[in-house]
């Protein structure tokens, strides 16, 4: 498949800490990109206000309309996160809100991709099946395959040293980019 000009995805990570494992992953995409691929990342979820109908009523935050703007412009979004007692953390869920508000909701119709890293087994299957249920409302566009979940993350991932020390799910992830692509092409 060829492409007349790089592919934009931006990265919306549900994590706050710095150090996690859900970041450290978040930061290693763009070398896992294929070539025609630019991933760079969205403003932190923290940056956002708690949602709130009077605060909307004011006017949108500059840190939302900021977001929602750079996720309008990309060509895809690549959604990182951690699993917090089974669904998204709340901060996730806070920024989507808002999200969801903005006059042209900038997740509608757009290829999304799912990312979790966990020290669990199941490496953040239920937070993604939760967000999954938000992105219907929300009207993205999911990647089904290949799914990332990486579970017991911490012997695959080093967020002291910032990498992925697992080939496989290095793979993976690579695997998963680059339908991401094919996808957002498909889709034109």
């Amino acid at each position: 498949m060829s492409y007349e000009k790089p592919l934009k995805f931006v990265t919306l990570l549900g994590s706050l800490r710095e150090g996690s494992l859900n970041a450290s992953l978040s930061r290693n995409l763009a070398s896992l990109a294929p070539e025609h691929v630019e991933i760079s990342a969205l403003g932190s979820v923290g940056e956002l206000p708690h949602y709130d109908a009077d605060l909307q009523g004011q006017g949108f935050p500059e840190a939302v309309v900021a977001m929602g703007k750079a996720i309008s412009a990309a060509n895809a979004l690549i959604i990182v996160t951690p699993e917090y007692n089974y669904p998204v953390p709340g901060v996730l869920k806070n920024a989507l809100d808002w999200l969801s508000r903005l006059p042209d909701t900038p997740v509608a119709r757009k290829p999304v991709a799912i990312l979790t890293a966990s020290p669990g087994a199941i490496g953040g299957a239920r937070a993604q099946y939760h967000l999954r249920q938000i992105l219907v409302f929300l009207d993205g566009r999911v990647l089904n395959k290949p799914e990332v979940m990486i579970g017991q993350a911490t012997s695959r991932l080093d967020p002291e040293n910032d990498s992925i020390t697992d080939a496989d799910t290095r793979s993976l992830i690579s695997a998963q980019i680059a339908a991401l692509a094919k996808m957002t092409v498909s889709l034109g």
